[in-house]
């Protein structure tokens, strides 16, 4: 827990935080005097930021005079200095309106969540769908292709298609297909694929006399699980981390794509900071290496009271944290809204 500074102390904290954020450059006493309405000569200011730098709040570049703030001083103005920057209704129009002209299926609303958090905070987005595995079966429903072939939609409750061309048993009929669709359907309804297991498969295969017919509702089955183990990451952003003065730096971008690269690692950070509400991590609170000179925004949103996933994004500490965490909040929730559309 940081220690308790005065109110003085608050505002010039605040106002090295909200000027670095703002130009990328180290803040000196000077800069702050001339930019910032504090009430105090410039001299009060620097013993203000030295006092600030000895307890740990700010830092010393070699390379200047002037000070930044540290993960300790991000930590504090996140907690209790930040100003609040809430989506304009302007904004939440123009989110809403591109949401109806952009998206059509489901994938396509997790795709572009990301693409539209990365263009307004100018930072990586991350989207962590909901798991397969996690949401419940709805129908299973067959289409005619042709004399020979059909179309098999699985479809879940979060809205997840899975489509398949099969081939018909010879024999068959798209009228036996249909009844085993029902047969599917009145024993599976309701269940998480994760949790469908041989006794709901064998009192199927019990209904379903056909064996050939059963095989054709296995296969689509374990299609299904099948790609329910492969979690949906989606991300957005990474040209337009180049634009931040931090990753002018060759190598820094090089060894920040290469990380991003690394799914599975995103994946797990995302799932550690998997929880109710807004979660901020900064700087050196970061537990992987790569990330001690970032801060991760996340939010998780939820379905009927069902975890679903993760959305964040992922920056420099020098990040717009007031905006960034405005929109999160936003799209959070308006993300919920946009995949109830899917619903059947």
């Amino acid at each position: 827990m940081s220690e308790p500074i005065d109110e003085r102390k608050q505002r010039v904290l605040k106002a090295v935080i909200d000027d670095y954020i703002e130009t990328a450059e180290p803040v000196g006493s000077r800069t702050l005097a001339r930019k910032y309405d504090l009430g105090v000569s410039p001299a009060t200011i620097r013993n203000e930021m030295a006092d600030l730098e000895m307890l740990g709040y700010l830092k010393h570049l070699h390379t200047s005079s002037g000070r930044v703030p540290s993960s300790k001083g991000y930590r504090f103005y996140v907690d209790g200095l930040i100003p609040p920057k809430p989506v304009s209704e302007e904004e939440k129009a123009l989110i809403d309106r591109w949401y109806n002209a952009k998206v059509k299926r489901i994938d396509e609303v997790f795709q572009e969540t990301a693409h539209i958090i990365s263009q307004v905070t100018k930072n990586v987005s991350l989207v962590l769908a909901p798991q397969f595995t996690q949401a419940k079966f709805r129908c299973l429903q067959f289409l005619p292709l042709d004399d020979y072939r059909v179309i098999t939609v699985l479809m879940t409750d979060a809205g997840f298609i899975e489509n398949k061309i099969i081939e018909m048993p010879s024999g068959a009929t798209f009228e036996d297909f249909q009844r085993m669709a029902r047969v599917i359907n009145d024993n599976l309804a309701g269940h998480t694929l994760d949790t469908i297991h041989h006794h709901a498969l064998s009192e199927i295969r019990d209904e379903i006399s056909d064996e050939p017919l059963y095989e054709s509702a296995l296969e689509i089955i374990h299609r299904a699980l099948d790609t329910g183990k492969k979690e949906r990451l989606y991300l957005g952003g990474t040209t337009q981390m180049l634009d931040q003065p931090e990753f002018h730096d060759v190598e820094k971008v090089k060894e920040t794509l290469m990380m991003l690269e690394e799914e599975e690692l995103i994946k797990d950070i995302l799932y550690a900071h998997m929880g109710d509400g807004l979660e901020v991590t900064i700087g050196q609170e970061n537990e992987d290496k790569h990330f001690k000179d970032s801060s991760i925004i996340t939010a998780t949103y939820h379905l009927d009271g069902e975890l679903l996933g993760t959305i964040a994004v992922l920056g420099p500490t020098r990040m717009e944290y007031a905006k960034a965490m405005s929109l999160l909040e936003y799209m959070n929730s308006n993300l919920t809204n946009v995949i109830k559309r899917f619903h059947w």
